[in-house]
């Protein structure tokens, strides 16, 4: 009898110990949310004052110590490298090219098979009626020196310039070539070099 009872007793204490059946679960702690995922690093764009760490203005030195020294320093130059020199820097991207004159960055232009694009977001191949649209009135168009229209020059001066044919060392701006097919070919950005037609001339 008493042997029951302590069995009895015993069965009790288990069954206190057993949560109910109907008892819920905890919520289980909220996870923290994963860091946003950090956004890739704008590609450097052309602008009337540069790309990426060029500036306008840079000494040759600065250029090199940037983007590197010439890539193809054996290519033929013009007439007189020391006054005027147009070429790719060894770690500048395919089809961008500095003009250096007298020692100093003019010009940077972006040409056939370059992927570089203008603060516009205008890039080689794109149509004329882009940039038209896009610079409205501050657009100014001349025609191309060699080929027919719709071939033109679409010059867009951000600092200085309204002149004719401007020779103001402060100014700055952005030539945009178009070819015969009404698309552009070329961009030049800088100062009055960006408007030679034929390298340094």
């Amino acid at each position: 009898m008493i042997r029951l009872i302590l069995l009895g007793a015993a069965a009790l204490a288990l069954a206190a110990c057993e949560p109910p059946e109907t008892a819920e679960k905890a919520p289980e702690p909220a996870r923290p949310a994963p860091p946003p995922a950090t956004p890739a690093p704008a590609a450097p764009v052309l602008t009337a004052e540069g790309y990426g760490p060029l500036r306008i203005g840079m000494t040759r030195a600065e250029v090199e110590q940037a983007l590197g020294s010439d890539a193809n320093p054996e290519a033929v130059g013009g007439p007189d490298p020391e006054a005027c020199d147009e070429f790719r820097p060894q770690r500048a991207p395919e089809g961008l090219l500095v003009m250096i004159e007298n020692g100093v960055l003019t010009r940077v232009s972006v040409i056939q098979g370059g992927q570089v694009r203008s603060d516009r977001d205008i890039g080689v191949g794109d149509p004329a009626a882009q940039v038209k649209t896009l610079y409205g009135p501050l657009v100014r168009a001349s025609p191309h020196k060699y080929v027919e229209a719709p071939a033109e020059y679409l010059t867009v001066w951000s600092r200085g310039g309204g002149a004719q044919y401007v020779q103001d060392p402060n100014a700055r701006g952005l030539v945009y070539e178009i070819n015969r097919d009404g698309r552009v070919q070329a961009i030049r950005g800088g100062g009055p070099s960006i408007q030679y037609v034929e390298g340094c001339a």
